[in-house]
């Protein structure tokens, strides 16, 4: 298909990275079963990463960013999809060493292409993306074993992107919501949001000091890791639920056993990236069922041109809620 395109491109200049918008061909993309036309993206912490040269995320460079992408099939070598089909991708290898999202066209392996639900087009699909598939993910393992009576449920990290959902989705669910959260200013709003109770981050560490403190909460929802991740489960009641998905505060943490000999209380850790297929297929007709959320208050709509800045504000964590890139 001789066809040319815009992209988003992070190159390497002189030991630091800086990403433009060039023009690309579609005969140069990777090899794959489905080329889809982007209408949509969305940002996350990871591609944040990404764009500021984390090699941990992305090994080489030059290289166009983006774990999300949705819109629609443009030609597929395999049956399960047809032309003009809605889809959806995300996780596996999209976006860190393969050529990502944040551009009009993508071409990739069968094996990584959801088809969306009839009532989801990719605009709301990208409203939710990697965030809101990682925050039902998370919310349909807690469910599984905490009922909502059995007291609140903790939400970490609440005013980044899958904290924002997976509050939305308790809510809509009926749980009772606590939040901790280390931007004042946003508290207020939580509140007006049906959150319960509103905790600051600094003041709930520094109260953490016991292997054990009294069992608050029926579950967590743990967005953020690290030491962070350690106090909280402290605070869970016995038989309680712990999950967890974020490192933004750390890969490491000091905790004792008595958590989990004592409370029986379970750690279940989050993984989006390899989530299989059927799986991803199933949480995306929740979200379009039962468990479907209102989340255009909580997003931002902008563009490729915009990018650097958002970027900026997720590493620096002045970002809030979900920003969806046009393409």
């Amino acid at each position: 298909m001789e066809h040319t395109f815009s992209a988003f491109v992070v190159r390497e200049v002189d030991g630091s990275y800086k990403g433009t918008i060039e023009t690309k061909r579609v005969d140069d993309l990777p090899e794959g079963d489905v080329l889809i036309r982007v209408t949509h993206s969305c940002v996350n912490y990871k591609d944040a990463l990404s764009m500021s040269g984390n090699r941990g995320v992305t090994k080489s460079y030059p290289h166009t960013p983006g774990v999300d992408a949705a819109g629609y099939i443009e030609q597929t070598t395999d049956e399960r999809f047809q032309t003009g089909q809605a889809v959806v991708v995300n996780g596996f290898d999209f976006g860190m060493n393969t050529s990502g999202g944040f551009q009009e066209y993508i071409r990739v392996p069968a094996d990584w292409v959801t088809p969306l639900p009839e009532t989801i087009r990719p605009l709301e699909a990208m409203q939710y993306g990697t965030a809101g598939l990682t925050a039902a993910q998370s919310v349909d393992e807690l469910s599984r074993i905490v009922s909502k009576d059995a007291g609140p449920i903790l939400v970490t990290g609440a005013t980044g992107g899958v904290g924002t959902i997976t509050i939305a989705l308790l809510i809509r669910l009926g749980y009772t919501v606590h939040a901790v959260t280390g931007k004042r200013a946003e508290q207020e709003r939580l509140l007006k949001k049906g959150v319960a109770e509103v905790l600051d981050r600094t003041t709930f560490l520094d109260e953490t000091v016991r292997p054990l403190k009294k069992g608050t909460y029926a579950g967590v929802i743990d967005t953020v890791g690290g030491p962070f991740l350690a106090s909280v489960i402290r605070f869970v009641q016995y038989s309680g639920v712990v999950t967890t998905c974020g490192n933004v505060g750390g890969a490491e943490m000091t905790l004792t056993v008595y958590p989990f000999i004592l409370r029986g209380v379970r750690l279940i850790g989050i993984d989006a990236v390899q989530t299989p297929i059927a799986y991803r297929e199933e949480l995306w007709q929740r979200l379009a069922s039962d468990w479907q959320v209102d989340l255009a208050s909580e997003v931002d709509v902008k563009t490729l041109n915009d990018l650097p800045e958002i970027a900026e504000a997720l590493l620096t964590s002045r970002h809030r809620g979900r920003t969806v890139i046009e393409i």
